[in-house]
């Protein structure tokens, strides 16, 4: 029986062999979108699935009011913890972000990056498979690291690299451990050292947040007893004492500074995948692009299923005969049904074949887009694959094979079947939903590229081009911004060199420090500090609006005199802010001037109030001085970098290379992500059209080519060619109508919640609705006037001589 099915499957191959092909290219390409987003959405899903530990690890995140969530914590929330609860079973603190910095062995010097600073238990946290020493002993003590084996390798080649010293931040470890990492992680450090140790015995005493904080329970239902302990802990060791030393009640202090912080806990398994604020140096995926692209990649395969049934349904008249013969002379329907599986289930596994080839072609490409290192493999991952191949056989086979299987014996062997309308209205539904999506598409792949243009040539309120962004590394023993000032007047006399200046931040990272501003009874506003140096305004091309800039004329400015952005500066509710006296930082400061309000973050973000310093008003800010900005003139670029680089090498650190930015594509990277995905969903536009038009040709093809006896008479009683070409047509364009008036509703709305999460964004324009119309219309009347002007150059005696 398989051996008559297959010689079957094969004839009508060879007799419709067009058809075929358009068949598996059109599912084998809805296959291989499918598997793209699969591969990705199983990449994102695997971080950390591999931690045994990861059901009773909690991260804390504190909730300060007002849409402020911080991922950090401050040094004393921890031991407190500890010793006032039995719930807890470990805690372990960690830097939020790597270090990227020299290493130094054997006279040899290399720059690692991705060097991470936690407390001596991590591993106990992240117990990555030791191939050298264990986790409980590679971070014994505050002169222990521990290495990656790729990191080993680099530094040692092929020595054992167990109880070597080496060099690192100025001070000597001893390589205690060497791990490996196997599996993705919300932390993939090639270095961990306990450095953090020291600032966490410096900062015992304050409730300042700076580090991440990992909590192990003993059980997962602990969860609430704990939350309420550290904000009992918060209050009674923080704003009732806060209270006390202001000479105020707690409930006078709540009024005036507004509610508690509160504990936020976030379960650590799957915490990547929760939109927000994340510890971890890795980073969070994006969710909702995540979620989207399956969404369109599903949307895509459907898109091809149609297109498979349509052709399918379409074909099977011409095998009407056939089916009709085989009831005769005894098959049964669930035969018949059978046989046509059969046939679906060869189209489907050349499909599968053809697809798995396609994204093995395209990996690179589609990792670039990404920005990911995804591979075609996994045991999950051919789970997957035989579903989706189950799915698309059901769907697709089992609904033309069911209409096949009912086809009426007499009515097909007398000839009349060709003129029955069964399956046309299945067949034109499925058209127009091609049409739909084709319109979803469009409409979509216009807007997204139309905010991302929007947020590549939008005014930032800065001028980043020909800034270079240089990074400076303390040293021990040395002020940072004692030395920075010596650099800067060397840095001057170097030709092409017009303004040097420093800020205690960087545009395009997320570097960034917050702290509570205060003015007379108005609520606490969480600001961004900008310690900066003088001229810094002048480099970056930023105005202030009002009052004054900080200048080396006034002494105080180096002391008590700031400046607010424009949105910090409404949150004071005064008419002319300038000269206001704030609280901030524990002590007061005047403004002297509003800066106009820029973007510093990505465009998906609102501007964020600021207070900007100089770096010298708090001592504290010094130490993180570590970029200096550079304004070059724009002629002979490349002799001012060459110069720059070669004093940098010779003058300043002659162990880390020069390393720089241009600031205005430093922050172009903020957006990058979204340029990424808009050449995406282009990709995915051209897909859908090209699917469709598969479609439409096959659709048009099989309709006129059933009507041929009709437009042979018509013909002969002296019909003209252009009323036969518009009545073969209209239906065609009637169809692309409906699909596009179903298509632009969901288009509209899913766009619109796409566009909330930018700050600042596009209104969606009419322009993308009518070049979806306008595309359509064109795509479907140069496909279908083409079949049917080919149609009505027919021999008229060809069709009408047995009439």
């Amino acid at each position: 029986m398989l051996k008559n099915w297959t010689n079957i499957f094969i004839y009508h191959i060879k007799n419709n062999k067009f058809f075929t092909a358009l068949n598996v290219l059109g599912l084998s390409i809805g296959i291989a979108g499918l598997i793209f987003s699969i591969l990705y959405w199983n990449e994102e899903h695997s971080y950390d699935q591999w931690n045994p530990e990861k059901d009773r690890i909690y991260l804390v995140l504190n909730d300060l009011g007002g849409g402020n969530v911080w991922a950090v914590n401050s040094a004393i929330s921890g031991p407190m913890l500890k010793s006032a609860t039995s719930d807890l079973k470990d805690y372990c603190y960690f830097n939020t972000d790597y270090t990227k910095e020299t290493v130094q062995y054997n006279g040899k010097i290399q720059v690692v990056d991705k060097i991470f600073s936690a407390q001596s238990n991590f591993f106990s946290f992240f117990p990555f498979e030791f191939v050298k020493g264990s986790g409980k002993s590679a971070l014994h003590d505050r002169n222990s690291i521990a290495l990656s084996e790729q990191t080993a390798s680099r530094l040692f080649k092929n020595e054992n690299p167990m109880g070597k010293q080496i060099r690192y931040a100025e001070k000597y470890f001893v390589v205690r451990g060497i791990y490996r990492l196997k599996e993705k992680s919300s932390v993939m450090p090639s270095a961990v050292t306990t450095i953090i140790e020291e600032d966490l015995k410096k900062n015992k005493e304050s409730w300042g947040f700076n580090y991440g904080l990992m909590l192990k329970l003993k059980s997962q239902n602990d969860t609430t007893a704990v939350i309420n302990k550290l904000n009992e802990i918060y209050v009674e060791n923080n704003y009732k004492k806060q209270a006390k030393e202001e000479g105020i009640t707690y409930e006078a202090y709540l009024k005036q500074y507004g509610e508690p912080t509160k504990a936020l806990f976030l379960p650590f398994s799957g915490s990547r995948l929760v939109p927000g604020n994340f510890p971890f140096p890795e980073g969070n995926t994006n969710v909702q692009f995540l979620r989207i692209l399956m969404g369109l990649s599903i949307l895509i395969l459907l898109l091809s299923i149609v297109n498979y049934i349509n052709l399918a349904t379409a074909n099977a008249v011409k095998r009407a005969k056939e089916v009709g013969v085989r009831k005769i002379v005894g098959a049964t329907k669930p035969q018949i049904i059978a046989q046509f599986v059969f046939e679906t289930t060869l189209i489907t596994l050349f499909s599968l074949l053809l697809a798995l080839v396609i994204v093995e072609l395209s990996l690179p490409f589609y990792n670039s887009l990404l920005n990911k290192n995804i591979i075609l493999k996994g045991s999950q991952f051919y789970v997957q694959l035989i579903f989706i191949f189950i799915i698309v056989i059901l769907v697709s086979g089992v609904l033309p094979a069911i209409y096949v299987s009912n086809f009426e014996p007499l009515k097909v062997l007398k000839g009349n079947f060709s003129r029955s309308k069964n399956g046309i209205w299945l067949r034109n539904g499925m058209l127009v939903l091609q049409f739909a999506i084709a319109t979803f598409f469009i409409i979509g792949s216009f807007i997204v590229y139309q905010q991302v243009h929007y947020m590549a040539n939008k005014d930032l309120g800065f001028k980043g081009a020909q800034v270079m962004d240089i990074s400076f590394k303390p040293k021990k023993g040395k002020k940072q911004f004692e030395r920075y000032k010596t650099i800067r007047q060397e840095l001057l006399k170097i030709k092409g060199v017009e303004v040097v200046s420093a800020g205690v931040f960087s545009f395009g990272t997320n570097v960034n420090s917050w702290s509570g501003m205060h003015y007379k009874d108005n609520k606490e506003v969480i600001t961004q500090q900008m310690a900066i140096d003088f001229g810094i305004f002048d480099v970056l091309g930023i105005k202030v609006i009002k009052g004054r800039d900080l200048s080396i004329e006034f002494a105080s400015d180096t002391l008590s005199n700031v400046l607010l952005n424009e949105t910090a500066a409404k949150t004071l509710m005064e008419k002319d802010p300038v000269n206001k006296e704030i609280v901030w930082g524990g002590r007061k400061l005047k403004v002297v001037g509003i800066v106009k309000d820029f973007n510093y973050f990505g465009l998906e973000n609102r501007i964020a109030p600021m207070i900007f310093l100089h770096i010298t008003s708090f001592e504290w800010m010094q130490k993180d001085l570590r970029n200096i900005s550079v304004k070059i003139a724009p002629q002979n670029m490349t002799e001012t970098i060459a110069a720059l680089d070669k004093f940098w090498r010779t003058k300043v650190d002659a162990e880390y290379p020069f390393e720089y930015n241009f600031v205005d594509k430093n922050f172009a990277r903020t957006y990058k992500d979204y340029q990424n995905q808009s050449k995406l969903f282009s990709l995915l536009n051209g897909i859908v059209i090209l699917i469709a038009i598969f479609g439409l040709f096959a659709l048009a093809s099989f309709s006129m080519e059933r009507r041929l006896r009709e437009i042979a008479i018509r013909k002969t009683l002296g019909a003209d060619t252009n009323v036969l070409l518009q009545d073969l047509s209209k239906q065609y364009v009637i169809f692309c109508v409906i699909g596009f008036a179903i298509g632009i509703i969901p288009a509209y709305i899913l766009l619109q919640k796409w566009l909330e999460d930018f700050a600042f964004r596009i209104d969606i324009p009419v322009l993308p609705f009518i070049v979806a119309l306008v595309l359509l219309l064109f795509l479907t009347l140069t496909i279908v006037l083409a079949k049917a002007y080919q149609v009505t150059k027919i021999d008229v005696l060809k069709y009408l001589k047995y009439e």
